[in-house]
């Protein structure tokens, strides 16, 4: 079943019926009720001040950050350097056992140079596995400090925000002592 449809006379009918004009709205703030104005008065404050407690707490995520970056990198070149020296020991290391082998005079002689070599050469790689460790964890935990210090502050200014306040001269509603106005005294909550 088909059913014609004519856009233009339904929007003319719409644009009768509804009183839209096409010309620009203007709103107008002298015919809006006090407790309309007001209401948006103070959505507008509480916009502005979530707003500016969102900006304050993006600042400070990216300084954070930032620190961790820094820590971040100080540390890589630190593990770097690390791993250089480490390198160039073993390297020298090589060189003298080179050396060594160059000056034995039989076959034995090599094989116990060679075995000598091979026993400090893993106590040595066994304790520089333990040195790069060691300051991988270190690089790790000075990373994560300004962010872990971040997450801790966050947390508590959150925790100090959704703690009620005593009003009154009432404890908070965490269960402390109340004065009972009547007999002036403390009394326990029940």
């Amino acid at each position: 079943m088909n059913i014609p449809l004519n856009l233009n006379g339904t929007t003319d009918r719409s644009r009768e019926n509804y009183g839209y004009k096409n010309e620009r709205m203007i709103l107008d703030t002298a015919t809006l009720p006090e407790a309309a104005r007001e209401l948006a008065e103070k959505s507008l404050a509480e916009t502005r001040e979530a707003y500016e407690r969102s900006k304050s707490a993006l600042e400070a995520a990216l300084d954070t950050l930032a620190r961790s970056f820094d820590s971040l990198s100080q540390g890589s070149a630190a593990l770097n350097r690390k791993i250089i020296e480490i390198a160039h020991r073993n390297v020298s290391s090589g060189f003298d056992l080179a050396r060594s082998l160059a000056t034995a005079k039989n076959i034995a002689e090599v094989v116990e140079l060679r075995a000598i070599y091979w026993r400090k050469q893993l106590s040595s790689l066994a304790a520089q596995a333990e040195e790069v460790r060691e300051l991988s964890a270190k690089l790790a935990a000075d990373m994560a400090a300004p962010i872990k210090a971040h997450v801790s502050r966050s947390m508590e200014k959150l925790r100090e925000e959704l703690t009620p306040k005593r009003t009154h001269g009432c404890e908070s509603f965490r269960g402390g002592p109340m004065l009972d106005k009547k007999a002036g005294a403390k009394k326990e909550p029940g």
